[in-house]
């Protein structure tokens, strides 16, 4: 079950591993599986729209029910699909690899982390990093 302490600790890992793996600021927010915030953290030096960045990574990804690299790969393969949902989330829709749905040891959804900062595949594998740390199951979509 998402909550306060489970979201902190994953934010905690993927900026620990962002620093490890000497990236550039990054942003990270946690989702509950209906979409709200649960924690959000920016390091020094992130850019102002990194929070809306992050969020729309994993609410796209609650939203079509896969990772932000799922939806990336739908959106090569059908823009104007993605396009339409992105209208219908009213722009909250991002479809580059970073946002990452959690889910639990019977497929469960437990909510969604988005990260943005450095590049999209980096941005991915500090939120991969941070959910298998929790032992929950990375969704990527890819």
């Amino acid at each position: 079950m998402m909550n306060l302490e489970l979201a902190r600790q994953l934010i905690r890992d993927a900026l620990s591993h962002g620093r490890t793996l000497e990236l550039k600021p990054l942003s990270v927010v946690v989702l509950d599986p209906g979409g709200y915030p649960v924690a959000f953290e920016r390091e020094d030096g992130a850019s102002n729209l990194r929070f809306k960045m992050a969020h729309a990574k994993a609410f796209g990804s609650l939203g079509l029910g896969m990772g932000s690299r799922g939806i990336f790969n739908r959106a090569e393969q059908q823009p104007y699909f993605i396009e339409s949902v992105n209208t219908m989330a009213d722009g909250q829709l991002l479809p580059v690899p970073g946002g990452v749905i959690l889910r639990d040891s019977s497929d469960q959804i437990v909510g969604a982390l988005g990260i943005t900062g450095d590049t999209s595949d980096n941005d991915e594998a500090c939120a991969v990093f941070a959910i298998e740390q929790t032992g929950y199951v990375a969704d990527t979509g890819g």
